[in-house]
């Protein structure tokens, strides 16, 4: 038998693609191969991602040599991202794309009524629960305390209750509690919940500015930039009600030394905090010294869907 009849014709639903011709041939190629997607946004995506991704191939001209480091980078960010630590989400932070996603998904360009921000790569998403006016601080953290009060309210200033925000921050020496064995498990990290007047506060100690992690690919990449690898000190807050838009934002110490280099790009004029220090008046419990610090902030919450965001680490 002729060993022809055995072989798989092509149905009559599938088409090719086409053989490449030459290098401008390429790209026209890869998108008729996916031209069939089912899903309409995800050939949109992909669609604009193959031509800008072949376009800047061409504009840079770039060598077979670059081409096998960048796929080396691909493959040690991987490696060097694991439960305590996202090297993925560093990268997108340090080139300034995850700050210019947030800004285009939250209000007009990340106007004040929403003072959005990115999540960064320390978020947990168990804090411990805890309630209003108890402190954070779960183990020995020297450095000034700082009483925070936060009402959250809608657009029109009208307060909004029974609102679950999470709070965590840097120590005074710039290390998040999971990278620092010498900080308790979820030390400066609580979870409170805002009162019928849209009211909720806590005790803590005033954040400092901190370097991101440079022991892996992002820091090889800052260093050949010549980019001082800082953050400018921020608390960070994420409010969370079904009936609102997940509100996610940083509010930062504006005199930080870096509040104009911030290294991945996260600092907007919206999200300054008024960081109050007090060095001769009563503070709120015995135990303080001067100096102690006061803030005092409004967040102000959208209507529309409440969605968690994917953990960056456990």
């Amino acid at each position: 038998m002729d060993d022809r009849v055995h072989q798989t014709s092509p149905s009559s639903h599938h088409r090719g693609h086409g053989v490449i011709e030459d290098v401008d041939s390429v790209t026209d190629v890869v998108l008729r191969a996916m031209s069939g997607t089912a899903n309409p946004r995800l050939c949109e995506v992909m669609e604009s991602f193959i031509r800008h991704l072949h376009a800047f191939a061409r504009e840079v001209r770039l060598t077979e040599a670059e081409y096998d480091v960048a796929i080396d980078f691909l493959n040690r960010i991987g490696k060097a991202t694991h439960d305590a630590h996202n090297e993925g989400i560093l990268f997108a932070d340090a080139v300034g794309f995850s700050t210019l996603v947030c800004l285009l998904n939250n209000g007009a360009q990340g106007a004040p009524q929403t003072a959005a921000a990115l999540l960064g790569p320390f978020w947990r998403d168990n804090s411990p629960p805890t309630p209003n006016g108890v402190s954070i601080v779960r183990s020995s953290t020297p450095g000034p305390a700082l009483f925070v009060t936060g009402r959250v309210c809608d657009p029109r200033g009208r307060p909004i209750p029974a609102v679950e925000v999470d709070i965590w921050h840097s120590s005074p020496v710039g290390r998040y509690e999971n990278q620092d064995p010498d900080q308790a498990d979820m030390n400066l990290r609580g979870r409170f919940r805002t009162s019928e007047d849209g009211i909720f506060s806590f005790r803590t100690v005033k954040p400092a500015g901190y370097p991101v992690p440079t022991g892996g690919p992002v820091g090889d990449l800052l260093r050949a930039q010549l980019r001082e690898p800082y953050r400018p000190a921020h608390l960070h807050v994420m409010g969370y009600k079904p009936g609102y838009k997940t509100l996610i934002t940083q509010v930062f110490v504006p005199d930080d030394p870096y509040i104009e280099s911030d290294v991945v790009f996260g600092v907007t004029r919206d999200l300054m905090g008024d960081y109050r220090r007090h060095d001769h008046s009563e503070p709120p419990s015995p135990d303080v010294a001067a100096p102690w610090y006061t803030l005092d902030h409004t967040f102000v919450m959208e209507p529309g869907e409440a969605k968690r965001p994917v953990p960056p680490i456990k």
